[in-house]
């Protein structure tokens, strides 16, 4: 193990020089989409790899949106599957009886807006009364939020009812979820480093300290609230496209349960471990099936084990360095230098 170490920090330091380079990410995002544009055409991975690929894009959007308000922001939210059963609800109505017959491909990002525009709206008219109060009441709208949406949906004969919707194309591949995946990384993760993350991260720590330094909680709250349920509804309408048929039994409190597994199994407060934690927990679901309904049993007594073991998740409170700003990481160095020499000299 000691001989494999000097590698193994030799590799991780030529790994970190490599992310630093401002070209990377771009090189990065364009590689990643031209294999999964060739993986789809060419049928390079079968469907059933690209199926478990679409599923793991879709979770990771989902993991990340949720975390911005449960992590970064220190709230508490279960009521996410609401907001994706909006965005799929609305994303297939458009491409069902609004777009015309054989242009759904083409307009298909247009669709996939809408719904995330309509789940942001919904967003923002839960967040209005809902950040009013403070503590835990939030889960409770949210939950409340989460059984109304099913119940509404459940007695609407325009959308199928208690039946569902079907007729939906299979428009979601995957070079559109790497798409919209990336982008709802790239998104979350410079709002969390900007000024405006920086209140976000304020109220986490001491809601009436931030207040206090001028941070406009309740618009902050609010702001945040509607960009994490504007990417559920993307998200959503991700996974309408992908299986073909969508109900209201899809979106209850059980889904919201798996997102928030997928949040806490990943890290609170961290880009990276939401990709680890929906990485794991799809792949895990996968390897699992065999054993029926006794996988759901499983994933719940994971997350009871590891809040005993790991309450912050395998990467709470601590983010990838490829992910963090060229300024942190100048200024971490600094900081660590100094912390050196200051040793050195008590020494």
């Amino acid at each position: 193990m000691q001989k494999l170490f000097p590698a193994y920090s030799t590799l991780l330091s030529r790994w970190h020089t490599l992310a630093g380079n401002p070209f990377f990410w771009p090189v990065f995002m364009v590689a990643g989409l031209l294999f999964c544009v060739a993986a789809s055409a060419f049928e390079i991975l079968d469907l059933y790899l690209q199926l478990i690929l679409i599923y793991v894009g879709i979770n990771i959007i989902l993991t990340v949106s949720l975390n911005l308000i449960n992590g970064y922001m220190g709230e508490f939210s279960v009521g996410h599957a609401g907001f994706m059963a909006v965005g799929a609800y609305v994303a297939s109505l458009i491409t069902i009886h609004v777009f015309p017959q054989g242009a759904e491909a083409m307009l298909f990002p247009l669709a996939i807006l809408a719904g995330g525009i309509g789940a942001a709206l919904v967003g923002f008219m839960v967040a209005i009364p809902s950040f009013k109060t403070r503590g835990d009441y939030l889960a409770i709208v949210t939950l409340a939020f989460c059984m109304i949406v099913k119940s509404v949906l459940e007695n609407i004969d325009a959308v199928g009812g208690p039946r569902g919707m079907l007729g939906m194309e299979k428009l979601t591949t995957l070079p559109w979820v790497f798409f919209w995946t990336a982008l709802s990384v790239w998104v979350i993760r410079n709002l969390v480093y900007s000024n405006f993350g920086r209140g976000v991260l304020a109220i986490r720590e001491d809601e009436i300290a931030g207040d206090l330094m001028s941070v406009n909680t309740r618009q902050v709250k609010i702001i945040a609230f509607v960009v994490s349920s504007f990417f559920a509804g993307i998200a959503g309408g991700l996974y309408a496209h992908a299986l073909q048929f969508i109900n209201p039994r899809m979106f209850d409190i059980i889904k919201s349960t798996d997102i928030l597994i997928m949040v806490y199994l990943g890290g609170i407060a961290s880009i990276a471990g939401s990709i680890i934690g929906a990485v794991v927990f799809t792949i895990l679901l996968e390897i699992l099936r065999p054993l029926g309904v006794w996988r759901m049993v499983f994933m719940p007594l994971m997350l009871v084990l590891l809040m005993i073991y790991r309450p912050r998740g395998i990467m709470g409170l601590m983010e990838a360095r490829p992910f963090m700003p060229l300024r942190d990481l100048i200024t971490e160095k600094i900081w660590r230098r100094k912390k050196k020499e200051t040793g050195n000299v008590s020494s």
